[in-house]
C-alpha cells in the first residue's frame, strides 16, 4: 500500500542529486543539504529512509553510498541508471498509474488518443536519453549473435529510439549501412550515439511514422526491438507483412521483447509488463512465445529461434524471410 512513498523517495533523492553529493563526500545533514541546495529537516527525514530502504548506509550521523548506490545512482559513476526514472517515471506514466482502477474498467489505458503508442509521444525523447543503460547489454549481444552468423550488409532498425542496436550491428560488422527508422526528435539522439561510435557515416536516418514510412527494400536484417508490445495482433501481423515487403528472401528479422511463459505470470518480471502495456497503451501486451509465432508466421516469417538475453528479462527471436 506504501510501495509509491519508496519510487517517491528515489525519484526525490535522484532529482535534488543525494547520492552523487555524498559520492563527492558530502556525509552529514549539513553538508549534504548545501550541496543539493535542499532543507535541512528534509534531507534528514528523505537519507534516513534511505538507509532504511538499503540504498544508503549511517554510522555516527553520516551518511555513505551501498555498493549498489555508488554503482547505479551516483551520476559520476559509468554504470549511472538514475536518469531511467526521467522515462520510468514520467508524469503521464504516474497519471496513469493513478487511474488503474478506470483502466482496468475500461480494458485499456486511459492517456490521451492511443497513449505511450501515439503519433511521437513525448516520452520517447526521454526514453531514447535516459534508458541506454537498459540496452548496452542486449544490443551487444543481439550484434555478437547476428554477426557471429553472418554479416549484414544492409540493416532497418525499426523504432530505433537511442539506436544502440543499430550501431552495435555496424561496429561489428564493417561493411553494414544501418537505415534508423523513428520520430525526428528521437533520432537526433540516436544520431549523436551513432557519432560517438564512430558509425556515423554508415548510420543513415528515416524521420517518420513506423506504419506509414516507406522503409525501401533489400534489407537482409531488420532490427524490431521492444516494439510489438505496444499493438494488438491483427496491427502486428500487418506491420510484421510491411517488414517483409521490406527484405530480401532468406534476410532475419530480429525481436526483441519481454517474453512471458504460457501461463503468463511467470518469469515475473516479463509476465508483468503487460501491466505496464494496460496502464499506457490501447490494445498492448507482453506475448508469448506463441502468440509471437503465430503473428511473425501470418506475415510471411519462418525458423524462429529462441534465445535467452544474459542478466535481462527479455528475448530474442530471430526469423527469416521466405
Amino acid at each position: 500500500m506504501t510501495g509509491y512513498q519508496k519510487t517517491a523517495a528515489l525519484r526525490a533523492a535522484v532529482d535534488l542529486g543525494v547520492f552523487t553529493a555524498i559520492g563527492a563526500g558530502a556525509t552529514i545533514v549539513e553538508a549534504i543539504a548545501g550541496e543539493c541546495k535542499a532543507s535541512q529537516r528534509g534531507i534528514r527525514i528523505l537519507c534516513d529512509y534511505l538507509v532504511i530502504e538499503a540504498l544508503l548506509e549511517k554510522e555516527n550521523n553520516n551518511y555513505r553510498l551501498t555498493l549498489d548506490s555508488a554503482a547505479l545512482l551516483d551520476e559520476k559513476s559509468g554504470q549511472y541508471m538514475g536518469g531511467m526514472l526521467q522515462f520510468l517515471n514520467a508524469p503521464r506514466f504516474w497519471q496513469a498509474a493513478m487511474g488503474l482502477t478506470e483502466t482496468v474498467r475500461q480494458g485499456h489505458t486511459t492517456l490521451s488518443g492511443d497513449g505511450i503508442a501515439g503519433d511521437e509521444a513525448e516520452e520517447w525523447v526521454a526514453f531514447a536519453r535516459h534508458m541506454q543503460p537498459m540496452a548496452a547489454g542486449p544490443s551487444q549481444f543481439i550484434a555478437q549473435l547476428l554477426v557471429g552468423e553472418r554479416q549484414p550488409a544492409r540493416v532497418l532498425d525499426i523504432a530505433a529510439g537511442h539506436g544502440f542496436y543499430g550501431i552495435a550491428v555496424a561496429s561489428r560488422a564493417p561493411n553494414a549501412v544501418i537505415v534508423a527508422q523513428d520520430w525526428p526528435k528521437v533520432l537526433a539522439v540516436a544520431e549523436s550515439n551513432a557519432r560517438a561510435a564512430s558509425v556515423g557515416e554508415r548510420h543513415h536516418l528515416l524521420p517518420g511514422s513506423a506504419f506509414e514510412v516507406d522503409f525501401g527494400t533489400s534489407f537482409d536484417l531488420v532490427l524490431v526491438t521492444n516494439f510489438l508490445h505496444h499493438f494488438d495482433e491483427q496491427t502486428c501481423i500487418a506491420f510484421l507483412g510491411k517488414v517483409h515487403r521490406a527484405m530480401e528472401r532468406g534476410g532475419r528479422l530480429v525481436t526483441l521483447e519481454f517474453i512471458p511463459n504460457e501461463d503468463r505470470v511467470t518469469p515475473a518480471q516479463a509476465a508483468a509488463f503487460s501491466l505496464n502495456m494496460l496502464l499506457q497503451t490501447r490494445a498492448g501486451d507482453a506475448y508469448t512465445e506463441s502468440e509471437l509465432f503465430r503473428m511473425l508466421t501470418a506475415a510471411g516469417f519462418t525458423s524462429h529461434k529462441v534465445a535467452e538475453v544474459p542478466r535481462s528479462a527479455e528475448k530474442v527471436i530471430v526469423s527469416y524471410a521466405t
